[in-house]
């Protein structure tokens, strides 16, 4: 029962993100390993977590039109289908994009898509 508890932890600790485990007493050697093992994944995965909270905060900055222009835009829809689907202009379209595409900081359209793919919205 005890080694089945134990595992589970282990197997709720990974998927929370924990790298790797230690079983108990740890010895110095051991955790030194460890921990030079670790080191590179570690600033790997703080370097695409920073990514991500980076691209959610600026898609926290668009406007609620300038996300849905941002969620038709990602679909690969033009300025012309957008504007039918919300029922406005594509001039208003185009104001929308431009707008979303500079708080993004944007130069393309797949930009503006990456970051959306990279926020995990």
């Amino acid at each position: 029962m005890t080694v089945f508890l134990l595992a589970q932890n282990i197997v709720a600790a990974i998927k929370a993100g924990a790298l790797d485990y230690l079983a108990l007493p740890i010895k110095p050697d051991q955790l030194l390993r460890t921990l030079s093992k670790l080191e590179p994944e570690a600033e790997e995965f703080a370097l695409a977590r920073r990514r991500v909270i980076e691209a959610r905060n600026r898609i926290e900055s668009l406007s609620g039109c300038e996300r849905q222009v941002l969620e038709w835009l990602s679909a690969g829809s033009s300025n012309k289908v957008i504007a039918r689907e919300l029922e406005i202009s594509p001039r208003t379209v185009e104001i929308h994009r431009a707008n979303m595409m500079a708080k993004l900081g944007a130069q393309h359209a797949a930009e503006a898509v990456r970051l959306k793919l990279e926020a995990k919205l």
